[in-house]
């Protein structure tokens, strides 16, 4: 997933960074509120971090902006003040959760995992599932069912950007997504779009959890992109 931080405090911005970045989540940083609102209205995220106090343009002011502009995506508000108040404002501007400074990385990540379940189809559950395959969001753990025997789970060993984009991809299972899309959510806004990386990825992918199974997942849309989705006759389709 890809997330955005706006935070001023270098020093708060960075630990968040480096922690993210450790769960494997694609990261970008602004620490003035006229770029964190440039990013937050422009670019794609799949939630966003959003400090309070800023220089040039408060939080509030830049969670009114992307509200108005029909942006769901889910944020997490940060602030140095406990007031009732200022939590209630942030909450009825259209924010999803608030917490105060100072703060344990293990409950910003926990919070963000939340909001963003909330937005989703998974509300329930940190597991997500196509068909035979099932990844377990807690543990990263990537199982299909074994062709030998059904009832056994086979392990799948992903690195972290591998996780990245299958997660992203059972998350938009059935839907057409291209390569720009794609390097949006799982790299940073620094990525250079211009190298076949996600064709590398897809293709280590394919090895690991389509190749030793009838069933194929990864298919390929030409001239477009990648779907996952079931194939019926087991076959990996090239449109």
């Amino acid at each position: 997933m890809r997330i955005l931080i706006v935070e001023d405090e270098k020093k708060v911005g960075k630990f968040l960074a480096k922690g993210f970045q450790a769960e494997s989540y694609a990261v970008d940083m602004a620490t003035d509120g006229e770029e964190g609102s440039r990013l937050a209205l422009t670019e794609p995220y799949d939630a966003i971090i959003l400090d309070v106090m800023l220089p040039k343009k408060d939080g509030f002011h830049i969670l009114k902006e992307i509200r108005e502009a029909k942006i769901s995506t889910p944020v997490l508000m940060l602030t140095s003040k406990g007031d009732v108040e200022d939590r209630v404002e942030g909450l009825n501007l259209g924010a999803d959760d608030y917490l105060p400074k100072p703060f344990a990385f293990s409950e910003v990540l926990a919070r963000i995992r939340a909001i963003v379940r909330r937005s989703s189809a998974d509300i329930q559950s940190s597991m997500l599932a196509v068909g035979d395959l099932t990844i377990d969001l807690l543990s990263r753990r990537v199982t299909r069912a074994s062709v030998e025997n059904p009832l056994q789970r086979k392990e799948i060993l992903l690195t972290n950007k591998e996780f990245q984009l299958l997660e992203y991809l059972v998350r938009n299972k059935g839907r057409v997504l291209s390569r720009i899309i794609l390097t949006e959510h799982v790299w940073d806004m620094n990525f250079d779009s211009e190298t076949n990386i996600v064709d590398v990825i897809i293709n280590r992918l394919r090895r690991k959890i389509d190749d030793d199974f009838t069933s194929k997942l990864i298919h390929t849309v030409r001239g477009v992109g990648y779907v996952l989705k079931e194939s019926a006759d087991g076959t990996l389709e090239e449109n």
